[in-house]
């Protein structure tokens, strides 16, 4: 007995589902794209009227509200800082100084950068909300 197959295979692709899949995996990227955490140290800068960019090479000092410095995102100990910038004369300062810290502790950073040869200092602000 010769059993007869009344469905053929189809031998082509179906694409309806494979957009349905990349639409899935393109909502799937964006949703989870938002999670991300974006590394960096969290400083509320002074506030001021006036903006200049920065355009020369320079060295990030960040100075957090609890006290704690960091040399290019790095935590390190303010009496080592002269040691750590040593051989940076040519360079920027860029001092980002968290608005709630007292000047007493910025001056106290900017006079350890100066024992190691800087003398070029920019301290670092965001734009007033007109």
């Amino acid at each position: 007995m010769i059993l007869k197959v009344r469905f053929k295979r189809k031998k082509t692709f179906p694409v309806i589902s494979m957009a349905d899949i990349v639409l899935l995996l393109l909502i799937f990227f964006l949703l989870t794209s938002s999670f991300l955490v974006q590394p960096g140290i969290k400083v509320h800068l002074p506030r001021t009227a006036t903006k200049e960019a920065l355009s020369r090479e320079k060295v990030s000092i960040t100075i957090t509200k609890s006290g704690a410095v960091y040399l290019e995102d790095k935590p390190v100990d303010i009496t080592r800082l002269p040691f750590l910038l040593e051989g940076v004369k040519d360079k920027v300062m860029l001092i980002k100084a968290d608005r709630d810290v007292t000047i007493d502790m910025t001056v106290k950073v900017m006079d350890m950068v100066r024992r190691s040869g800087a003398n070029k200092f920019v301290i670092a602000t965001t734009p007033e909300v007109e």
